[in-house]
């Protein structure tokens, strides 16, 4: 401790920022989330909704809330129920806002594209269901930057990559994963994968290729669940449990995977910490399921390398935990960052801010920062090309994009068979349907879909007239 006190305290314009709840009004109240126990995050965000996985009779069910939706949420609001059993993961498609991604017990991935106005009824019609796993999935990411990749991980030990545009599986990492696989982080083109088991190990892993290029067995000793992500420079930051049980963060070098960079003990709280990393900032956030702290650090290329800078305290333990994308936050506040901690009945939004005097866009804190547009077409990330992410500017804030409708184009399986011989059989089906014909049935119903939509909006906004008119008279 006397050393300590000498040392010249770290230059950082980090080393201050702090944690505020919002005030009550701003939560979302009455959410019934989901009791299910799953070391997922339960809640997703962007800069149009807040999503969160919530208790269901039977079937599994998450809600949507527009994120200007706080306070009490009605009882009857719409959920996104098509799963047949409950729903263990979901996240927001990086380039679109109105396309979500949802993982479920019942072994399929669904992919819902969500209204801008609250529909009515709750939605039961996915754009596209995905069928590969054998068993309950339980972690879905979408691909940083490649449009359409996403990927999704089962309790059957297998990472499956999806084309959500055509609905196809593009690759499958069978063979790679000996036991449950914990969880998975893209770096930050989507070139690699990182991936966490129950064997002990941490696996660097190229999906195209299909190649392990680096492990490490028991990156912490303990026999707990690991977490890895990656942070700036293809590092890999880890979290885990020693021996004697105290949990860990790990730093490491994947040209030197022997060693870590950088291992610290924290306390002997067994709940299982989720890091989530800010690029733009180098800041990693620790957040124990069962905890009731964020716990927050800076990475960077000086001893220790990982920075301990604060911890955001309150009395309530987190259910679960949501992380704004940086394109989603207040920059006139200095806002760097935007949980949403779940409760038990409840989400509480908390703002991690720069304290700053001036009123003045700060570009320090801000740098471009990765937008909604995708680099990459799935075929072109599949052939082997690699992109940056399209970055922003956030100094006039980001105004979300108006609903883009993701469109799925299955491939006709028949395509890719070879021609038949000469036909022998009498075929019952009538070749004189033509294409023609075909496009135009397809148009009629896509029109027929508009205008149940319409409709539909238009239902939802005489609903709310009337509410504005009865204003509570029953």
């Amino acid at each position: 401790p006397a050393a300590m006190s000498r040392r010249v305290v770290r230059q950082s314009k980090f080393r201050h920022v702090f944690g505020q709840p919002v005030k009550a009004d701003q939560m979302y109240e009455d959410i019934r989330v989901s009791k299910v126990t799953c070391d997922s995050s339960f809640c997703a965000v962007n800069p149009k909704f807040v999503a969160i996985i919530v208790e269901s009779g039977g079937g599994g069910a998450f809600i949507v809330l527009p994120l200007a939706k706080t306070g009490r949420v009605d009882k009857n609001h719409p959920l996104v129920t098509g799963h047949t059993a409950p729903v263990l993961d979901i996240d927001w498609c990086p380039h679109n806002d109105n396309v979500i991604a949802s993982a479920s017990e019942d072994t399929t991935v669904m992919v819902w594209q969500i209204p801008d106005y609250v529909p009515v009824r709750n939605i039961t019609e996915p754009v596209v269901t995905l069928e590969g796993h054998s068993k309950r999935v339980s972690i879905i990411s979408w691909h940083p930057t490649a449009r359409n990749v996403l990927l999704s991980a089962g309790c059957d030990n297998l990472v499956i990559l999806w084309n959500v545009g055509t609905g196809e599986m593009l690759l499958a990492l069978d063979d790679m994963h000996t036991d449950l696989i914990y969880n998975v982080g893209w770096n930050r083109n989507g070139s690699l994968l990182v991936t966490t088991c129950k064997d002990k190990k941490v696996r660097v892993i190229d999906p195209r290729k299909q190649q392990i290029i680096a492990e490490k067995t028991k990156p912490h000793d303990g026999t707990r669940p690991i977490r890895a992500i990656f942070v700036a420079d293809g590092k890999i930051f880890t979290t885990g449990f020693s021996r004697m049980s105290e949990r860990q963060l790990g730093l490491w070098d994947l040209n030197n995977f022997e060693e870590p960079i950088a291992l610290q003990e924290m306390d002997t709280s067994n709940g299982v910490l989720l890091p989530f990393y800010d690029a733009d900032s180098s800041i990693v956030y620790l957040c124990g399921k069962g905890d009731s702290s964020i716990r927050y650090f800076e990475i960077t290329d000086e001893a220790p390398y990982v920075h301990y800078l604060n911890t955001y305290s309150s009395k309530e333990p987190q259910r679960g935990m949501g992380f704004m994308p940086k394109r989603g936050l207040d920059v006139s506040k200095c806002e760097i960052a935007r949980f949403f901690k779940l409760h038990e009945r409840k989400c509480e939004p908390i703002v991690m801010t720069v304290p700053r005097k001036s009123d003045l866009f700060q570009d320090d804190l801000y740098p471009d920062t990765p937008g909604p547009e995708p680099a990459l077409e799935a075929d072109e990330w599949l052939s082997g090309k690699d992109a940056e992410p399209i970055l922003i500017s956030l100094r006039d804030g980001y105004v979300p994009i108006k609903n883009r409708e993701l469109k799925v184009v299955k491939k006709n399986i028949l395509d890719s068979k070879p021609p038949p011989g000469p036909r022998r059989s009498h075929s019952t089906c009538n070749s004189d349907f033509s294409q023609p014909a075909l496009e135009e049935v397809l148009e009629e119903i896509r029109a027929l879909k508009e205008t149940v939509q319409a409709q539909e909006k238009r239902i939802s906004d005489l609903e709310n007239k009337l509410c504005q008119f009865t204003n509570g008279t029953d």
